[in-house]
């Protein structure tokens, strides 16, 4: 398909390439920084625009902005070519933004993955939810996802608000919890990668159990001599003790 991509971050910059690769035609990539604009472009070999009111003709067009962006745009993005395909790749946006911003033809294509500019993904396995307004659009959305990865499913919007909700605490909010452990070895002298194992073992190991039967640590044990240790070498992070005071009486109240 020909398709213009409306963003230039992570998202945009990783399903482009994909895009790219799996033989799409992409036609222009928008931006409203010049400079992000320029290197999506210059990666895909295409060109680019800053101005909405510009963008060419296309056969879809997929917008990677933030949800704020998104909300915001949406109606001056379908004014460019309303009878063409829109599709967004928000995991908390409603399909139905679509509508109320005057498309006729329209959906959702929810890639369930961390994107870094820097890091390439095997799109193969990365899981892509979808959504669409009729069932024409959605064998357009379906072939394009297809095209992508091997792992595609038919989500409605409230059911993918729930599974990014749990991509967040999965990913986002655990991803966190590496960043504090970074810092706290930093201020002994231990490099991070030390941790790597661990986090292995514990991604795999719930691929083949539930989360709640993998768990340990001194919070499913109740050992309250240890957490009180952790607890004083927490004293000059107050922010930190009370995550781990809260994250811990989940823990022991879910492991009961």
């Amino acid at each position: 398909m020909d398709i213009v991509l409306v963003g230039a971050g992570n998202v945009a910059t990783c399903m482009g390439g994909a895009l790219k690769s799996a033989g799409h035609d992409i036609k222009c990539v928008y931006s409203r920084t010049e400079r992000n604009a320029m290197a999506l472009a210059n990666k895909l070999d295409t060109c680019f625009v800053t101005d909405l009111e510009q963008l060419p003709e296309a056969d879809a067009f997929i917008v990677m902005l933030r949800d704020d962006a998104l909300l915001s745009l949406a109606a001056k993005i379908v004014s460019s070519h309303p009878e063409k395909l829109f599709l967004h790749t928000s995991g908390s946006v409603p399909n139905s933004l679509w509508k109320s911003a005057g498309a006729t033809r329209y959906g959702v294509l929810y890639p369930m993955q961390t994107f870094s500019k820097g890091k390439s993904v095997e799109w193969g396995d990365v899981p892509v939810f979808i959504e669409a307004s009729s069932d024409e659009c959605l064998q357009k959305v379906r072939n394009i996802a297809e095209s992508l990865s091997d792992n595609c499913t038919v989500l409605d919007s409230e059911q993918r608000s729930r599974l990014h909700l749990a991509a967040v605490f999965a990913c986002n909010f655990s991803n966190r919890m590496y960043a504090i452990a970074d810092e706290l070895l930093k201020e002994c002298g231990i490099p991070f990668s030390v941790m790597l194992p661990l986090i292995a073992e514990t991604a795999d190991k719930v691929s083949s159990m539930p989360p709640v039967s993998a768990q340990t640590g001194p919070a499913v044990r109740g050992d309250k001599r240890v957490m009180d240790v952790h607890r004083r070498l927490l004293t000059d992070k107050p922010e930190w003790r009370i995550l781990y005071d809260l994250i811990s009486k989940d823990i022991k109240k879910s492991c009961k």
